[in-house]
């Protein structure tokens, strides 16, 4: 089991507010508050990474200042170090969703042919929804085959406004 510390803090954005929470390895989760598996990412948090408590941490001012950035048009990437535990297959599909570059977006379809796995749509939607490092790990940027906004836990209306904002030039 487990014994690190993870220390957790509501974080603010104009799509409303987010729990973040870091180890000194890393930021390890960023979702919003209302979503409604987040109960879930929280107990695979505790039993994948340590014990939550509420507090204070560097990497988490640090993610509100890239958050901050971000949301006023300033950043496009993200450089806080994360910690994020997940199998091969997930890793891969988070790596590939951080190669889709700000502005743009993929399939299902398309990230599981990149991945050498055609036909495996299925599996990188469900690798997407466990993403514990929402904005980050972008998962947003993944739609459905026919162009529709599909399957975003944070709800898609925030993932239009995400999709919105990252079409726009940097400030």
């Amino acid at each position: 089991l487990p014994e690190r510390l993870v220390v957790a803090a509501t974080l603010d954005t104009p799509l409303g507010p987010m729990l973040g929470a870091a180890t000194d390895a890393g930021v390890c989760l960023l979702e919003f508050l209302d979503r409604r598996m987040l109960p879930t990412q929280l107990a695979i948090l505790e039993r994948r990474v340590g014990h939550v408590v509420p507090g204070r941490h560097a990497y988490l001012e640090r993610v509100q200042a890239e958050l901050d950035e971000y949301f006023a048009g300033r950043r496009r990437d993200f450089s806080v170090p994360l910690v994020a535990p997940g199998s091969l297959f997930e890793h891969a599909v988070w790596d590939e969703l951080r190669r889709i570059p700000s502005g743009e977006t993929r399939s299902y379809d398309a990230l599981a042919a990149a991945l050498g796995r055609p036909g495996a749509a299925r599996a990188v939607g469900r690798s997407n929804g466990r993403n514990r490092l929402t904005i980050i790990i972008p998962c947003h940027r993944v739609i459905g085959a026919n162009g529709a906004l599909t399957g975003y836990g944070g709800g898609l209306w925030r993932k239009q406004a995400l999709l919105d904002l990252e079409a726009a030039p940097l400030a």
